[in-house]
């Protein structure tokens, strides 16, 4: 673990929660749930109201749950919650086959809420990976949290650290592969980086179960309206 962990450090990486703590929680994490707007992309939008993604973050986030169904022989939950509709997140999401997309969602714990009635979960059992203040109502309450990094936002980083709503806080900012700086965390912390990477490099039978086992999981979309969550109709296509 030391070794993973100096790796992070060298690039900036600031370990709020000591490093064995988070590895500890990982082993009970079931689900990853990721904020959109600042953590896959700067936070820019377009006339339609959408952001963009890179294609470095989307191979973090199916390392970390191939890492996670090596550990466990299932799928973890996965989850976009963002305060806005954004076609991009949907797309993302549904090729990606997250579990859930939740849209403009005012209070997050809503969605939240929601994820872990309908599989039985407890927000220990999270990882939220989230930039802003929208987010801490969900960072207050799971199990690991970690904080996109944003030079502009000294202030907010440091009421995160001080007020206990990170573990690990990224060196590299939304936009920037963040995410996979953080995914490529908490699969190193799994202890099996080498065979997450030999396996999908030759593409090998474990990764064949695990993406025909992701290929059978169909997103569903939702927003909350007045707290009350709504299924939406989406062509994500």
């Amino acid at each position: 673990m030391q070794q993973v962990t100096s790796f992070f450090t060298a690039i900036g990486g600031q370990f709020i929660s000591p490093p064995e703590h988070i590895c500890k929680r990982l082993e009970g994490i079931k689900a990853f749930i990721f904020d959109w707007d600042g953590v896959f992309n700067t936070g820019e939008k377009m006339e339609s109201g959408s952001s963009t993604f890179n294609e470095v973050d989307s191979m973090g986030t199916n390392l970390l749950r191939y890492a996670y169904f090596l550990n466990h022989q299932k799928l973890p939950i996965t989850a976009v919650i963002s305060g806005e509709r954004n076609e991009s997140a949907f797309y993302f999401c549904n090729r990606e086959c997250f579990n859930y997309s939740f849209s403009k969602t005012p209070h997050k714990t809503d969605a939240l809420k929601f994820i872990c009635e309908k599989e039985k979960l407890e927000p220990h059992e999270v990882a939220y990976f989230f930039d802003d203040v929208l987010d801490l109502s969900i960072a207050e309450i799971c199990g690991i949290r970690v904080l996109v990094n944003r030079k502009a936002s000294p202030l907010f980083t440091g009421y995160c650290v001080r007020n206990n709503y990170a573990d690990y806080i990224t060196a590299s900012q939304g936009g920037n592969y963040a995410v996979r700086e953080a995914c490529d965390l908490l699969t190193g912390l799994y202890g099996d980086y080498n065979r997450v990477i030999n396996s999908r490099t030759h593409y090998s039978e474990d990764y064949r179960t695990y993406i025909t086992q992701r290929r059978l999981v169909k997103t569903q979309f939702f927003t909350v309206k007045e707290n009350v969550v709504e299924e939406i109709k989406t062509d994500p296509a």
